[in-house]
């Protein structure tokens, strides 16, 4: 991460993210590059590697997941696996070229009886060099605490869409219930790593206002992974969605949370098997600076390593070295002022604050 001055702020209005989605596609790219460039090596992407350790049987109903237990996917139920054959899988993870390893688990939240084994896997992974993440549903503040003292480096809780479509997604945890994990993760000192899914239904209002939720937390995530939804056979998404997300509006979530949270990792997660080099390419250029690598997330497919390892070949992309920030985790994470934040604009980019009533924000839909 390079030593820069720009400006971040955590009061985002609706109105202000809206005009970003109405720039003209080159003007957005072009504002979002320029910002990657000032903050991060344009040509480096971080690679991490994910880990399925508990599969199946979880009691949550997200219309999008394998995993839920309400639905038949034909997934194979899977054990919390020992953490001999995490440490195992890590090693092999690391030879390939990943830096950062996460371990995810199927459940609506970590028992006591749990906790034993993972924060052992996270202390394995650590003593290999490598950086830790993990995402084990939703946490209290005493687990936060367990897995910090451990050594874990981030946490996964993505908040998957807007507050108003959230009830359309998932009824068994509230919005609130999301909010504050990440607050306990925070707490804790460890880093948050919170995104969600784009492609499930959502109208344009929705992905604004998930961005909108994202960059006006305290403090912006470490990563914000951007995932394009995969229909799993079986999920109530699989039956009652048709379209698939236009790919444009797609790389617009990407360029739009580089310009919101100049300072995080925006990954490009799920969906990418189904995703071309050039559009792959351009959600580089339009600030996507980590993905996962490996041929499997949890339980879809990814694309294959040496697969990945041929495009970032033709595209000039190395593999980035783990670089720790000198200023600390919070050092650029002020909230900008009203004049810095319109003399930067008015240097450099289209002011999205000078926006007209177009983008009022609808009243949030009913939802049951």
């Amino acid at each position: 991460m390079k030593s820069t001055q720009i400006s971040t702020k955590h009061d985002w209005s609706y109105n202000e993210i809206a005009a970003l989605f109405e720039l003209p596609f080159n003007d957005l790219i072009f504002q979002a590059q320029s910002i990657h460039r000032e903050v991060f090596d344009q040509n480096k992407v971080q690679l991490s590697t994910l880990l399925s350790i508990k599969t199946g049987k979880c009691p949550e109903d997200c219309a999008y997941c394998s995993q839920s237990n309400r639905y038949d996917t034909g997934l194979t139920y899977e054990e919390l696996m020992e953490v001999e054959e995490v440490i195992t899988a890590a090693k092999e993870a690391k030879a390939a070229g990943s830096e950062r390893y996460c371990m995810g688990a199927a459940w609506r939240s970590p028992k006591g009886r749990d906790m034993v084994k993972v924060t052992a896997m996270v202390k394995g992974v650590k003593a290999l060099g490598m950086e830790t993440c993990m995402t084990l549903g939703m946490l209290n503040k005493d687990q936060a605490s367990e897995l910090a003292d451990a050594g874990l480096d981030y946490y996964n809780h993505n908040l998957d869409t807007s507050p108003e479509y959230y009830k359309q997604i998932i009824t068994t945890r509230k919005y609130q219930d999301r909010l504050d994990t990440l607050q306990h993760v925070r707490d804790a000192g460890m880093k948050v790593c919170s995104g969600g899914i784009v492609g499930m239904g959502e109208t344009r209002e929705d992905r604004i206002g998930f961005l909108q939720q994202l960059a006006n937390l305290p403090v912006h995530p470490d990563s914000v992974p951007i995932n394009q939804l995969v229909k799993i056979e079986g999920t109530p998404l699989d039956l009652t969605l048709e379209e698939q997300i236009d790919s444009f509006e797609f790389i617009r979530m990407i360029a739009i949370a580089r310009i919101l949270m100049p300072y995080s990792y925006v990954r490009l997660s799920a969906g990418r098997e189904t995703m071309n080099d050039e559009m792959q390419a351009l959600a580089f250029f339009a600030g996507a600076n980590s993905l996962f690598y490996g041929d499997r997330l949890l339980t879809t497919d990814n694309p294959e390593e040496s697969k990945d390892r041929q495009l970032f070949k033709r595209l000039g992309i190395n593999n980035e070295e783990h670089i720790i920030d000198d200023l600390g985790e919070n050092a650029h994470d002020e909230p900008a002022s009203a004049a810095q934040v319109a003399s930067q604009s008015e240097s450099l980019f289209y002011n999205a604050v000078l926006v007209d009533e177009r983008f009022t924000r609808p009243a949030a839909r009913a939802t049951g």
